[in-house]
C-alpha cells in the first residue's frame, strides 16, 4: 500500500502556519517581558504605561529598562539560534553549538581583555567580540580540520569543549588582575541582558543584518552540502567557500550577540534541536523557525530570571543551562548520534 506524502505547497502552507504560531507567541511574550520584572513597576502601571496613561516612574521602566531589554533579547536569541542553526548544518553535527564550539568562549574573552585595556565604547566591544568569536571558531576548525570536519562529531564536540574551558579560565584569571574591569568581565562569564540600552542595540543592527543576509544567501547551498560535497560541486556549489562564509556569518552573529549580553549557553543548541523538530531536515526551514523559536527562548528565560528571585535576578546563562544541559543529554544519549 502506498503511504501519501504530502506535497510541496502542502508543507510549505504547514511551515507558514507554524511561523505564525510562533511569531504570535513571540508577541505574547515580548508584552510579558515588558510588563513583568524585578521591580516595583506592577503589571498593571507597566500597562498603564502602554496604553499612554502611565506614572513617570513606570514611563521611566518601560521605556529606559525593560522595552530595550526585550528588544536586545530578541536580537540576541535571532543571532544565537540562527549561529547555532548554521553551525549544525555545516558540520552535519547536532552538538555544534556555539557555546560548545569556543566561539562564545572566544568572543567573550576578547571582550574581557579589551575591558581590561580600558574598552568601553559599544561599538569597540562588538568588533573586538567579533573578531574573538571568528577566532575563537576558526581555532576549534582547524584542530579537527576545516574539510570533512562533519566525519567525527565527537572530535569537534571535544576539541570545542577543551578550547572553550580554556579560555573561560583566562577570562576567569583577568579577575585578578584587574580589580577595575571585575564587575564588567564577571558579567560577561555569565551572561545577562540587565542594563542594555538602545545603543547597544543599534551597534549590533549591522552586524546582525549582514549576517543574515548572509546566512539567506548561503541557504540553498547548504541544503546541497548535505546531501555531500560531490553532489553539490555537482550543482554548482563551493564547499569550501559556503564553510567560510559560515564562520564568517557565525562570528559577527555570536560576536555582536556576546558583546551586548555576555555568552549565553546553550541556545544554539535548543533553538535549532526544536526547529528540526517542527520543520524536518531542511536546513532552509530551519533557519526559519530559528528566527521566532530563538527569541522565545532568550525572552522565556530572562522573564523567569527577574521572577525567581525577586527582587533580585538570576544571569539568563544560569536558566539558558538549566533548559539546554537535559537536550544536549537527550541528544547525546541518542541510540545512534545522528547526523545531519
Amino acid at each position: 500500500m502506498m503511504i501519501p506524502h504530502l506535497s510541496k505547497p502542502h508543507r510549505e502552507a504547514g511551515l507558514w502556519r507554524v511561523m505564525a504560531l510562533l511569531l504570535l507567541l513571540l508577541a505574547v511574550t515580548a508584552i510579558i517581558s515588558v510588563l513583568l520584572g524585578a521591580g516595583e513597576v506592577t503589571p498593571a502601571r507597566a500597562l498603564a504605561v502602554l496604553v499612554g496613561h502611565g506614572d513617570d516612574e513606570a514611563t521611566f521602566v518601560v521605556g529606559s529598562l525593560r522595552a530595550p531589554r526585550t528588544l536586545i533579547g530578541i536580537v540576541v536569541g535571532i543571532s544565537l539560534g540562527v549561529a547555532g542553526a548554521l553551525l549544525q548544518a555545516v558540520s552535519r553535527n547536532p552538538l555544534a553549538e556555539p557555546g560548545l564550539l569556543g566561539v562564545s568562549a572566544g568572543a567573550a574573552f576578547a571582550v574581557g581583555v579589551a575591558l581590561c585595556l580600558g574598552a568601553s565604547a559599544a561599538t569597540l566591544r562588538i568588533a573586538v567580540g567579533q573578531v574573538g568569536a571568528l577566532l575563537g571558531c576558526l581555532a576549534v576548525l582547524s584542530v579537527v580540520r576545516l574539510r570533512g570536519m562533519g566525519s567525527d562529531p565527537v572530535r569537534l564536540i571535544l576539541a570545542g569543549a577543551a578550547f572553550s574551558a580554556l579560555l573561560a579560565s583566562l577570562t576567569s584569571l583577568l579577575l585578578l588582575f584587574d580589580q577595575r574591569a571585575a564587575d564588567e568581565i564577571r558579567f560577561w562569564v555569565v551572561g545577562s541582558l540587565a542594563g542594555r540600552h538602545v545603543d547597544d542595540l543599534l551597534a549590533i543592527l549591522p552586524s546582525l543584518v549582514l549576517a543574515l543576509a548572509i546566512s539567506a544567501i548561503i541557504a540553498r547551498p547548504l541544503a546541497a552540502l548535505a546531501l555531500g560535497e560531490r553532489v553539490a560541486s555537482g550543482l554548482g556549489h563551493h564547499p569550501g567557500r559556503v564553510r567560510l562564509l559560515v564562520v564568517l556569518a557565525v562570528a559577527l552573529m555570536v560576536g555582536a550577540a556576546t558583546a551586548v549580553a555576555g555568552p549565553i549557553a546553550f541556545v544554539g543548541l535548543v533553538v535549532p534541536f526544536a526547529a528540526r523538530a517542527l520543520a524536518g531536515p531542511d536546513v532552509r526551514r530551519t533557519l526559519w523557525l530559528c528566527l521566532p523559536l530563538g527569541p522565545l527562548m532568550v525572552l522565556a528565560a530572562d522573564i523567569i530570571s527577574r521572577l525567581i528571585v525577586a527582587p533580585s535576578e538570576l544571569p539568563i546563562g544560569v536558566l539558558t543551562a538549566l533548559i539546554g544541559a537535559p537536550v544536549l543529554v537527550v541528544v547525546v544519549r541518542a541510540r545512534r548520534l545522528p547526523t545531519l
